[in-house]
């Protein structure tokens, strides 16, 4: 087959080029994408719904989040946005040594997240908060059940968010490391950029949780 010698070291046999196969490529990720957007849609609306049936006890319960804790990691969140951004355009420009150092930028500060999310979650545990099976919901204040349910909401909804990260993060390790081995190159960065948009669609959904379930009920909503 002499027409297979002739083909770039990226591209996939069944493909007929490379611009056929960035175009696949991005439109199973905007598919993909448009499948978390109504998975976590579903949340959100519950969680409204839920809300506006019980606005003075979701307010009461609020007031236990950490709104400085979580202010700081919205700032480390938007700053890993940022970096992410920083190695897409590394990538595209051929810059081996900027796009893995960009793309560990952001692991970093992924981790930074985590790291005070999990320092959130064990004042939350210390409180009593985390209504899981095994553990004790011990809520002191009116309305325990409703309280309850909005506890339910919150560590499910950052739950699920902080797991997308943690996968977010194994994607960049093997990008920052196939960076670094010079596999990306102008004329191929498909990967970097697909998971920039993964990455910033990550971000957009805690810039949706953030005020949501930690600003909106700071005066009783």
């Amino acid at each position: 087959m002499p027409r297979a010698a002739h083909h770039p070291a990226h591209l996939a046999h069944h493909f007929d080029d490379a611009a056929q196969q960035r175009e696949s490529a991005s439109l199973g990720m905007w598919a993909f994408l448009v499948t978390e957007v109504m998975f976590f849609g579903a949340l959100f609306a519950a969680y409204i719904v839920y809300q506006s049936r019980y606005p003075a006890a979701f307010a009461e319960a609020a007031q236990h989040l950490n709104v400085p804790l979580a202010t700081i990691n919205t700032a480390v969140l938007l700053t890993s946005s940022l970096a992410m951004a920083l190695g897409v355009h590394a990538a595209q420009t051929g810059a081996r040594r900027a796009t893995a150092g960009y793309l560990l930028l952001t692991i970093a500060l992924a981790a930074a997240f985590l790291a005070i999310k999990g320092y959130e979650y064990y004042g939350e545990y210390r409180e009593g908060l985390i209504p899981l099976g095994g553990l004790q919901f011990s809520y002191a204040g009116a309305d325990p059940r409703q309280a309850q349910l909005f506890f339910d909401f919150y560590f499910a909804m950052t739950g699920l968010h902080a797991l997308h990260m943690i996968i977010g993060i194994g994607v960049l390790a093997v990008l920052a490391l196939l960076a670094w081995r010079g596999r990306f190159s102008p004329e191929y960065n498909t990967p970097v950029e697909l998971t920039g948009l993964y990455w910033h669609f990550v971000d957009v959904v805690w810039v949706f949780l953030f005020p949501l379930l930690y600003l909106l009920h700071r005066h009783g909503g």
